[in-house]
């Protein structure tokens, strides 16, 4: 039997799924993190920060900008979060809970 090919849509549908989990709610804004947006261009994360920084007038004023500590943390808990509940959908998909 041949391999089924995906659609235009469900590739594109899967895409945009992959990268609405990388946003995250800091100061009430939309954003995703430079690791997140290197890896999605397919370039190391230095050389994408150094790409913004020589051409900054390129990019809107709000961009980029540093978390604070505070803002770090919430974000590694933000992350723990989503893992634990992408793991828990995860492992329902696969027929259910362990014990």
């Amino acid at each position: 039997m041949p391999a089924k090919k995906s659609s235009p849509a469900k590739k594109l549908a899967v895409l945009v799924t992959l990268i609405e989990r990388r946003i995250y709610l800091i100061r009430r804004l939309k954003v995703m993190i430079d690791s997140d947006l290197a890896e999605l261009y397919g370039v190391e994360t230095k050389l994408l920060n150094r790409g913004v920084r020589r051409n900054v007038e390129r990019f809107p004023e709000d961009f980029m900008f540093q978390l604070t500590k505070d803002e770090a943390e919430s974000l590694r808990i933000q992350l723990v979060h989503r893992s634990q509940s992408l793991e828990l959908r995860s492992r329902s998909r696969r027929g259910g809970l362990d014990p």
